[in-house]
């Protein structure tokens, strides 16, 4: 896409609907910027990791002695990946869980979970797994406020809701009033 103003290639791209009518904005950086409109441009993840390699935890002492965790399917350091920036496996993602949180949710200025389409097939699921954690989000709200009795209601939509697959009975918006 290029730019609405200039030639250069457009770096935000907006959809904008008014009284129904969809009209497309795309803007180069200077005409954004001249537009008012925020550019945060993400980072390459090996900018990332390399930023991450040299911050340590306040008070924490650097260890090189320290283990390291591997892969036990294909092998791969953590060390390594920053290296290389590429994971070996599907495995890797469970087993460096705790380190690359804070890089995708860095890489991703902030969004850890997915934010866009998903396919309609899939749709029954995601609503249901989006519920549940609602639902988990609100209960332990309801504890901290000392509001029992809502979390008893919380608790027992909780464990009516089915393992997999949704019905119309689990929409999200049912609870409104728990």
């Amino acid at each position: 896409m290029r730019c609405q103003h200039c030639d250069k290639p457009a770096v935000v791209h907006e959809v904008l609907i008014k009284n129904g009518k969809r009209t497309e904005v795309h803007l180069c950086e200077t005409h954004a910027a001249e537009a008012g409109v925020p550019v945060t441009l993400h980072q390459p993840i090996n900018q990332l990791l390399s930023q991450l390699v040299n911050v340590s935890p306040a008070g924490a002492k650097a260890s090189p002695a320290k283990a390291q965790p591997t892969c036990s399917t294909c092998g791969l350091t953590f060390a390594q990946f920053r290296n290389s920036g590429i994971l070996g496996c599907p495995d890797c993602y469970d087993i460096f869980e705790q380190n690359l949180g804070p890089l995708i949710e860095k890489a991703h200025a902030g969004a850890v979970s997915h934010t866009g389409k998903v396919p309609q097939r899939a749709g029954g699921n995601l609503d249901l797994q989006l519920l549940r954690q609602r639902l988990v989000r609100e209960l332990d709200e309801a504890v901290a406020a000392e509001q029992y009795e809502r979390a008893a209601r919380l608790r027992d939509r909780l464990l009516t809701l089915p393992e997999s697959g949704c019905s119309p009975a689990t929409g999200i918006g049912e609870i409104e009033g728990a």
